[in-house]
């Protein structure tokens, strides 16, 4: 165990010395970050003065994005209004779908998977294609948003409401709500415009939201909320809320049943999301973990990967230890040619829902917009 201390806090100071390295390049790429952002910014200013042209329809379009890379919570937070409107609308979720390997329309069905959906929408129709939804809710991917609106309506016409995930930059559709998140503990106002930040437009791209919603929050009566407000700067008619994570049951990643939160347990956490910190702290309180392999957003797990997870669970797993991976990243494990090898070894994945501090006014916000434009 020695050895393996040793390598944790070898590898722990080669990341350090990376991440000086990328700061100093991003700097050094500062005037880049500038003629990217004026190019976003023409194209901004080309849709508003009405030279481009943006695509309606006659049915309540919702756009749930951000101004940043990722790591903001989108799905928590599209998967809370599904649950939201489903009793009252068809609803269809419509996302870009990265990382899947096709590049053509394509409604989910029995058939699929990350590979030919992505990650995020083949989460939706796992959980919500059940009896308890009515099978009412429909998950499609394409790039083209326009098209693909076009095509739900064609091939699903009893759809009335979509959700646009992650499309805030999609300029050629209008929707009529645009919700924007930014992270709490990495908002888009202390942050720039890529290569030198993380933005993909100027902050001034959040006059476009309807509603700005901080996420990740820690203890809502901990948090400073007018001062937060100061900083965002947003305008009389744009709505302000804040949501948190909770953390539910850890789900076993075979047979898909829900089990206890787990204590005094020895985790080998396995990600592939923008920002796993917070859930690594999570599990931290009550859990020692003893490594961490965090792979990119979106990572596409390959055999290679899981044999190397797996050799480090043989060589220094004991009676309690177990793996431990995100719901996003389970979709991308759930590969046939995974199965053999995974049931064999105690996977689990981390449940999560978003929970927003002024609820009731949310929902209303929601609600109405969708019933004055239905």
């Amino acid at each position: 165990m020695v050895g393996f201390s040793y390598f944790l806090s070898l590898k722990s100071q080669l990341s350090h010395y990376f991440c000086i390295l990328m700061k100093t390049l991003r700097f050094l790429l500062f005037p880049f970050a500038i003629l990217y952002g004026l190019i976003v910014g023409l194209r901004n200013f080309c849709y508003a003065r009405g030279i481009f042209k943006s695509s309606h329809f006659s049915i309540p379009v919702i756009c749930i994005g951000n101004l940043s890379m990722g790591g903001t919570g989108k799905t928590p937070h599209t998967e809370y209004l599904i649950r939201l409107l489903h009793n009252k609308y068809r609803v269809a979720t419509l996302s870009r779908g990265f990382g899947r390997k096709e590049h053509t329309f394509r409604i989910a069905d029995h058939s699929a998977t990350a590979l030919n959906l992505g990650d995020e929408p083949l989460q939706y129709y796992h959980k919500f294609n059940s009896d308890s939804y009515q099978n009412k809710i429909t998950v499609a991917v394409e790039a083209n948003r326009v098209h693909g609106v076009m095509d739900i309506c064609r091939e699903r016409p009893e759809t009335n409401l979509i959700l646009l995930d992650d499309a805030f930059q999609h300029r050629s559709i209008h929707a009529g709500l645009n919700l924007l998140l930014t992270a709490y503990d990495d908002p888009f106002y202390t942050d720039f415009v890529v290569p030198v930040g993380n933005l993909r437009e100027f902050r001034t791209g959040k006059k476009r939201a309807h509603a700005v919603i901080v996420t990740k929050c820690p203890d809502f009566g901990k948090i400073n909320k007018a001062g937060i407000a100061a900083k965002l700067k947003l305008e009389a008619h744009q709505k302000l809320f804040f949501s948190k994570i909770n953390y539910g049951p850890l789900i076993s990643l075979d047979k898909a049943a829900a089990g206890e939160n787990t204590r005094n347990n020895q985790i080998i956490l396995v990600t592939g999301i923008a920002n796993p910190q917070p859930l690594k702290d999570y599990l931290s309180e009550n859990n020692t973990i003893i490594h961490h392999f965090n792979y990119r957003d979106h990572h596409s797990f390959s055999a290679s990967d899981l044999e190397e997870i797996h050799n480090l669970f043989d060589k220094f797993a004991g009676p309690q230890t177990i793996l431990v991976t995100t719901e996003k990243d389970a979709m991308r494990l759930k590969k046939t040619e995974f199965e053999i090898t995974t049931k064999k070894y105690p996977w689990f994945y981390q449940s999560i829902e978003v929970e927003l501090d002024q609820q009731a006014e949310f929902d209303k916000l929601i609600l109405e917009y969708a019933e004055k434009n239905s």
